[in-house]
């Protein structure tokens, strides 16, 4: 395309005339192959425009894209809430209460009578107190001296030495409160390695070496194998689960990082593919009969088993750059509708209701189609001029391919609508894979696959146990211990 162009010579009218008069075959052949050439730039020409303006308020391109000199204005696709900013009625506070038995008394006696000055005798007692309280951090490691005795046997006289426990097991090691803190700062708080090793050490003054970090989290996650396999199932029984997928750095290469979640569990899945392959062997999917929510992208619909709820989220976000970069009305109208909906719906669900009325699911749908079928006659299908050899399929704009998913994909966008389980959003899925996000953003690329398979199943542990509301801490103790939290298999 380019090199016709370049070999095409500007000519005035007049010798364009006499080309045409003398010789038109070839004259005829080169404006057909401009033709094209100036098709293909046009076709081109509206995606290169919205690149310049795309945003992630916008598409589905993420955050971090967004240029850092320009940011897009922050702007929420949900309508303003009445609620005042703030704490919220009801919301439980914190605050610092006097305990009745603190740790230590720390007693201050008046030296003399602030009236006459005399001096109190030691001998005098006080007859009340005021008290005040302070509460402050202690760090220190205890260290226990485990003695296994030998006794002699008074009837044989043969020695007897006892067993050390099981978790006893060296000369000298750490216990489960070191193994803890160190999976705790490194997979749940994100600290980098090296970093973690430095406060450990600023706090106790005992030095320890990311070698042994990373062996304590190795061993945790052999701990935790029972409880991924028994998430497996939880999700595998579950009515709705998302899901998403999102790209992860191993060593140099790019890897995908894929999530299945509810708000009960979390299970993380690495892999090299994104596509069907790597979520057949997550070992989900493939079983899976409820209902699947997530973004729409096209391996998902590889699985039949199961019905699909697509992400209205990332619905208003296109529709948004269809606002934006096409001006086209049907776009605002689409998302206004979306939003009645959700409304209609909270509304249901606050008055103790499982569903719409009938008139409401009819009335819902039909203006929805009127909507689609407005812009899918703003957007006809774009074909080639006559004369125009175009290879392959020609290209259709962002919002006919939007307006082909929404029509396509109707009944999977309204689910929400239909069943109450169904989120409006896949936002489950997309909070559950943010901080695996944010840890590539601290500590940048995991080493080793066998290292982010370590990290994966550890943060599903713990973004389990806060789903569900128990303590993090006892329960990655616990597991240490080798007694891990286990979910039954038939909640969901």
């Amino acid at each position: 395309m380019g090199d016709g162009l370049m070999e095409w010579t500007l000519r005035t009218r007049d010798e364009l005339l006499t080309l045409f008069a003398t010789q038109p075959e070839s004259t005829a052949d080169a404006v057909i192959a401009l033709q094209t050439a100036f098709f293909a730039l046009a076709q081109r020409l509206p995606d290169l425009e919205r690149q310049v303006h795309q945003t992630s308020q916008n598409s589905h391109q993420p955050p971090s894209k967004d240029n850092v000199f320009d940011p897009p204005t922050p702007k929420s696709l949900r309508p303003k809430s009445t609620r005042p900013s703030g704490g919220q009625l009801g919301h439980p506070g914190a605050q610092l209460e006097m305990r009745d038995t603190p740790d230590a008394v720390v007693l201050h006696r008046p030296p003399h009578c602030q009236h006459c000055g005399t001096t109190f005798p030691e001998a005098v007692e006080p007859t009340a107190y005021d008290r005040r309280q302070v509460f402050d951090l202690k760090i220190k490691v205890d260290v226990t001296e485990h003695r296994a005795m030998t006794i002699t046997c008074v009837a044989c006289g043969e020695d007897t030495t006892a067993e050390f426990p099981e978790a006893v097991s060296a000369p000298v090691q750490y216990g489960p409160g070191v193994y803890t803190f160190l999976s705790y700062g490194n997979v749940y708080q994100l600290l980098p390695a090296d970093r973690l090793c430095e406060m450990f050490e600023d706090l106790t003054g005992h030095s320890i070496s990311q070698g042994t970090l990373f062996r304590t989290t190795a061993r945790l996650s052999e701990q935790l194998r029972d409880y991924e396999d028994a998430v497996k199932q939880e999700l595998l029984a579950a009515p709705v689960v998302n899901f998403d997928e999102s790209g992860a750095g191993v060593g140099k290469n790019l890897y995908w990082l894929h999530v299945a979640s509810t708000s009960q569990a979390t299970y993380y899945r690495i892999d090299p593919k994104r596509g069907a392959q790597a979520m057949d062997a997550m070992g989900i999917l493939p079983g899976y009969t409820g209902i699947a929510e997530h973004d729409g992208w096209a391996p998902y619909g590889k699985y039949h088993f199961c019905q699909h709820a697509l992400c209205n989220q990332h619905h208003e976000r296109e529709l948004q750059g269809v606002i934006e970069h096409d001006h086209q009305p049907w776009a605002q109208d689409l998302i206004d509708h979306l939003h009645t909906i959700k409304t209609a719906r909270a509304t249901a669900i606050a008055a103790g209701r499982d569903a719409l009325t009938d008139g409401q699911l009819t009335t819902f749908t039909a203006r929805y189609r009127e909507i689609v079928e407005t812009g899918l006659a703003e957007n006809p299908r774009q074909t080639a001029p006559e004369g125009v050899k175009v290879k392959g399929k020609v290209k259709q704009t962002k919002a006919r391919n939007l307006l082909e998913r929404l029509d396509r994909y109707q009944a999977d966008t309204l689910r929400f609508m239909h069943d109450f389980r169904v989120p409006y959003t896949n936002n489950q899925a997309e909070q559950d894979i943010r901080m695996i996000k944010v840890h590539q953003k601290i500590s940048g690329s995991f080493r080793s696959t066998a290292g982010a398979d370590i990290f994966c199943r550890i943060r599903g542990y713990i973004s389990t146990l806060k789903k569900r509301g128990l303590p993090v801490w006892e329960n990655l103790r616990r597991a240490h211990e080798g007694k891990p939290f286990i979910p039954k298999s038939n909640t969901s």
